[in-house]
Formats: C-alpha cells, sequence, structure tokens
C-alpha cells in the first residue's frame, strides 16, 4: 500500500443482493461475491438460521456504505 493507505470495508452499492455485505466482503478480499454469499448460506443453514441473520444485522450496522462520488 502506497503512501501509509490501506484497504476500507465497506458496503457495496452497486454489487449488492440485500445490503451489499458480501459485495463489500467479495471486493475486499479479491474474491467473487457469489462465493461469500453461498459460504454464509452454508454457515448460516449449519448453524441455524438465527445466528446468522443476527450476525448479518450487525455487520449492516458495524459496516459503513461505500461512498462513491
Amino acid at each position: 500500500m502506497e503512501n501509509g493507505s490501506y484497504k476500507k470495508l465497506h458496503r457495496s452499492k452497486t454489487d449488492k443482493v440485500f445490503a451489499g455485505i458480501c459485495g463489500g466482503l467479495g471486493k475486499f478480499f479479491g474474491v467473487d461475491p457469489t462465493v461469500i454469499r453461498a459460504l454464509w448460506t452454508v454457515l448460516v443453514i449449519l448453524t441455524g438460521i438465527f445466528p446468522g441473520v443476527i450476525a448479518y444485522l450487525i455487520l449492516i450496522l458495524v459496516i459503513p456504505l461505500e461512498n462513491n462520488l
């Protein structure tokens, strides 16, 4: 990273299905957001629906929306 810059995690405005969490994570990690969505779905099913939904809602509140100027 040049000049002390760093990558910052944001919710995606353009690559989103619901709130842009998976699109933002995909962009941050350099992975196709579809892979993130598939892994998230499997994780939610395996742990029970409730914990995954609560975690997603917390991520919506914690991760800021992408700022496209």
